[in-house]
Formats: C-alpha cells, structure tokens, sequence
C-alpha cells in the first residue's frame, strides 16, 4: 500500500547531554507506511550498533513486501493482519542478526536494543514493541499509550509494590524485561488499532518518557499540532532541558486523510453469485 502524500512523519534523534554517543536508530519510509525506532544497550558502541542493525534490517526486509502486497488482509490463522505479520517476520530476522553478531564479536557481547515499530495500513496501524520505547497517540484532546513497557519497573507498578510517585524516583527505571538481541528468541507485542485522519502518533525512546511527563507531552503535541517539526525539536528541546540525561528520540506521524485498502467489489460480488 503506497501512502506516499497521505502519512506525514517527522524524525529527531539527538544525543542529550551527558552521553558521548547517539545510541538511538529511528527511520521512516512513509510510502510504505512504516515508522520505526530503536534504543541501544551494550558496552562502548556496541549499543549503537544493535540499533543500528535492528532499523535496516526492518526496514529492508519488510518495504517491498508492504508496497507490492494487498493491503488490509487479516491472516485466517491468528486473525492478525498480514502486515503485523509482515512486521513480526522481520522483528525475528533482527534479533536473529543482532544476536549472532553479540555472540561472534567480542566488543559486542551482551548488546541489545529496545524497539517500537508502526506500520500504516487500510485505515489502521498494526504496533510492534519490545522493551521500554514507547508509542502515544493524540486524538483530540485524548493522549493515551498505547504500549506498555516491558520493564522491572512496570512490573513493580502493575503488581502495586510501589507507587506511581515512588516510581518517578525509582532507580530500575531503565532496567528493561524483555530486548531485541539478547537471546536466539524473542516475542514481539503486536497490536492493532483503528486510525482516524489528524491523529498524532508519537514513537519515542526513554530519553524523552523518563524526562517530560505525559501531560507535558500532551501539551506541546497540542499547541505544536500545526507543525510537527517544531514539536519534535520542543520535545527534544524539554528532555535536555530537564537534564538530557540520556539519548533522546522522537518520531511523529499523522495520517492526512483516510487510506482505506482498495476492494476487489467486482470479484466478490462475481464470488457471491457462484
């Protein structure tokens, strides 16, 4: 499905203040309809590189396929669109890769990567994540995540063994449950969601989530909402601001207008009368 004029996207990645690399990946391909973004971890550089590797894999193992493809087909097994599948499919490659370089190569032993990915598709956006990046959606006046991180500190939430005060100022903040990279398998959290033209979606790494509060962000995207270039450099420009203590990435998307998949009307309704 080709969303070439129809999907804006905006990219920032930006290295704070107080690391000497830029361990963050993000690329997008808005013909194709997918956003992704990546966080590194690992020892000198190594961080870097498993993101680095987690971005084009996705990318090139999964752009030709989105174009060439027939939008909007649910597989008859899991129920899921093709496209998720698509996305999980090049998830696995990814780790596959990134894995088998950590355990041949020395200097890169132990590296991982979070990640979120989004691709666009028949009036809908199919959402990949692992690890603490997240993915916002603005609609209207609603702000909602529509991730959850996959983190120590999460757990600790959910299972109510601290509070969401106790949690600005805990120390597991980055101290992720689940990585691309850093076993021979991993499981992507896949899910889909009904898109609506105007709706902002924001992808970003912990540089921006650990920094600025969600109400904050929700007040930049709305005030910014007119020009999303000028509010992801405000994003980038809060985090920093509040001490950069980390990478900082963002990526935003807004869907023009509806992009319904094309219908073979012809040759269902020649089905139906068989």
């Amino acid at each position: 499905m080709n969303l070439t004029g129809i999907l804006e996207v905006v990219r920032l990645s930006d290295v704070g203040l107080r690391r000497e690399h830029n361990e963050d990946a993000v690329a997008s391909e808005p013909e194709a309809g997918l956003v992704v973004l990546a966080d590194g971890m690992g020892g000198y550089k190594a961080g870097e590189v498993a993101s680095e590797i987690a971005v084009l894999t996705l990318v090139s193992s999964i752009r030709e396929r989105l174009l060439e493809q027939p939008a909007g087909k649910a597989d008859e097994d899991s129920g899921l669109l093709r496209e998720s599948l698509i996305l999980r499919d090049a998830v696995h490659q990814a780790n596959s890769a990134i894995y088998n370089v950590s355990q041949s190569q020395p200097q890169c032993a132990g590296m991982g990567t979070t990640l979120v990915a989004a691709v666009f598709t028949d009036d809908r956006v199919c959402v990949g994540h692992i690890g603490d990046s997240r993915m916002y959606r603005l609609r209207g006046d609603t702000f909602t995540q529509l991730t959850e991180d996959h983190s120590l500190l999460n757990e600790q939430l959910k299972s109510g063994l601290i509070t969401a005060e106790q949690a600005k100022v805990s120390n597991n903040k980055n101290l992720v449950t689940r990585a691309l990279g850093i076993d021979p398998e991993v499981e992507l959290e896949l899910h889909e969601y009904e898109v609506q033209p105007g709706d902002i979606y924001l992808l970003c790494s912990d540089g921006l989530s650990d920094l600025v509060e969600d109400e904050e962000i929700q007040l930049t995207l709305s005030t910014l909402s007119a020009n999303l270039e000028l509010a992801a450099h405000q994003l980038v420009q809060m985090a920093n601001d509040n001490g950069g203590k980390d990478n900082i990435s963002v990526i935003l998307a807004r869907p023009l207008r509806p992009f319904p998949a094309k219908r073979d009307w012809l040759g269902r309704l020649t089905g139906w009368f068989r």
